[in-house]
């Protein structure tokens, strides 16, 4: 399938590979010269978020980019 992107940086993901997820927030990454979307869970990230900063721990201590 080719999806192209508008001149506002939007790209439609297809109807036949949208409707396998059941999230609408996706993580986006870029590796390799490829665009990586990985489903996430907002509830399940702020949950995350909540334990790490309970910890004192922030997202430049693991090296990780931010989630949402």
């Amino acid at each position: 399938m080719v999806a192209k992107m508008t001149s506002k940086n939007q790209i439609t993901i297809p109807k036949v590979v949208a409707s396998k997820f059941a999230s609408p927030y996706f993580d986006v990454r870029q590796e390799e010269g490829r665009i990586i979307l990985t489903p996430v869970n907002p509830d399940a990230a702020a949950q995350v978020r909540a334990k790490f900063e309970e910890l004192g721990i922030s997202e430049s201590d693991i090296g990780l980019p931010p989630i949402l």
